[in-house]
């Protein structure tokens, strides 16, 4: 009986990803027609930028947008391994592999004794409820590394290792994988990996690293966290402006920087209480690797200075791995990143105009979905304590056995 219920199980979770995702597709190859902002154009247009200057063995040294780190050269050239596709039809296309290996990880992890299929479905619900953005940002391609990182992360450490290193060099976070692995195995070959790509890239391609001063120029951008103060500001008569900046739409102006400095401070913050949390924790099983990175992506992503909304893949994608193991605590914060993909689909590309015009629509909207997200870090982040650090309750001493007095024996 339990064979044939999971039997189903599989049956509904293939069946409900396939309908989703050939919407999805739909979407991207504009066969339907999403509303609001056509957000494929980024592909098209920029991506196939980048792809003619990479091709010629170089990084895009004069083109501030260019914010990621040496190999994420590779998702970009990747089309051309399709050459019979053009090359947005065809980066959309990896982009749906990405997501069928993300599920097939799942699902092979999920049907493992002490495992749960919950993390399966929180990838098939999450993923489309973002809307064509997932397919037209190379994020998919990311989170596909993460995802099997943590997975291998209990049994194969080093090659946990390895795969971080090379996510880190993808897209930085992935490097907050390891914030819960206690492993030095994994820290050593991530280590060895992440310095062997940098050395690589570096001698092949001039200005691999060039990204970081970029993303030391970036600004408050306007779904972030620290923007809702100049949404509500600008209600009051701040006098700033909402611009085109370092390839995103930012808020610049008046204590524009004070707000920034204070989400690097948080940002400071949550480094801190991760370390602590190192420090501290004496209780590990095999779902603490995952709880963790959860959390720090969590953390990290809602002090940062910008919330894309292809950031919510990253969070769908930690919070499935922790889904998959039976044992997991981090359920509820897992189902505020899926209601919080929602009402970022709703926000963008729907209601962006609403958004970048700060009317109310587009506040509540934000103060909803950045809501959804801290509410989700600061019960992901107590629940880990609670599971690792704070000693369980004693449990109580059996009841003393009584006295009984003995009664003297008569003559």
């Amino acid at each position: 009986m339990e064979t044939k219920g999971a039997g189903r199980s599989l049956a509904w979770v293939l069946t409900t990803w396939g309908v989703t995702r050939l919407v999805l597709l739909l979407f991207v190859f504009q066969v339907l027609v999403f509303p609001g902002p056509d957000v494929t154009s980024d592909v098209s247009v920029i991506y196939r930028g980048w792809f003619e200057v990479l091709r010629q063995g170089t990084f895009p040294l004069d083109d501030v947008t260019w914010q990621y780190p040496p190999a994420a050269a590779l998702p970009v050239l990747a089309p051309a391994v399709l050459p019979f596709l053009s090359y947005a039809h065809a980066f959309f296309m990896l982009a749906f592999l990405a997501d069928a290996a993300v599920l097939q990880l799942l699902l092979h992890a999920g049907l493992r004794p002490g495992r749960s299929l919950r993390g399966a479905w929180v990838w098939l619900a999450g993923v489309p409820l973002l809307g064509p953005t997932v397919y037209a940002r190379y994020d998919v391609m990311v989170t596909a590394v993460a995802v099997a990182a943590l997975l291998a992360g209990v049994r194969r450490p080093r090659v946990m290792g390895a795969l971080t290193a090379f996510g880190a060099m993808l897209k930085v976070w992935p490097a907050l994988l390891l914030v819960g692995c206690f492993r030095r195995r994994a820290w050593a070959s991530a280590a060895v990996v992440a310095a062997g790509l940098a050395a690589v890239f570096t001698v092949t391609m001039p200005g691999a690293f060039s990204f970081l001063t970029f993303q030391r120029e970036r600004g408050t951008e306007v779904e972030s966290l620290g923007a809702l103060v100049f949404h509500v500001a600008r209600h009051f008569g701040w006098s700033g402006q909402v611009l085109l900046n370092y390839g995103s739409i930012e808020f610049l102006g008046p204590h524009v920087d004070q707000v920034s400095t204070v989400a690097l401070a948080l940002t400071g913050a949550v480094f801190g209480w991760l370390l602590l949390w190192r420090l501290r924790a004496t209780r590990r099983t095999p779902h603490t690797l995952a709880d963790a990175a959860f959390t720090a992506v969590l953390l990290f992503t809602v002090t940062s200075r910008v919330i894309s909304p292809q950031y919510l893949v990253w969070l769908v994608g930690t919070a499935a791995v922790c889904l998959s193991y039976r044992a997991s605590r981090m359920a509820a914060p897992a189902l505020m990143v899926v209601a919080a993909s929602f009402v970022t689909v709703l926000e963008f590309p729907l209601g962006f105009g609403h958004v970048v015009a700060s009317d109310r629509y587009g506040v509540l909207l934000l103060v909803v979905r950045n809501g959804l997200l801290v509410a989700a870090s600061l019960t992901a982040g107590r629940r880990l304590w609670r599971a690792t650090v704070t000693p369980p309750p004693a449990a109580p001493l059996p009841p003393e056995p009584a006295r009984h007095r003995e009664t003297p024996v008569s003559s």
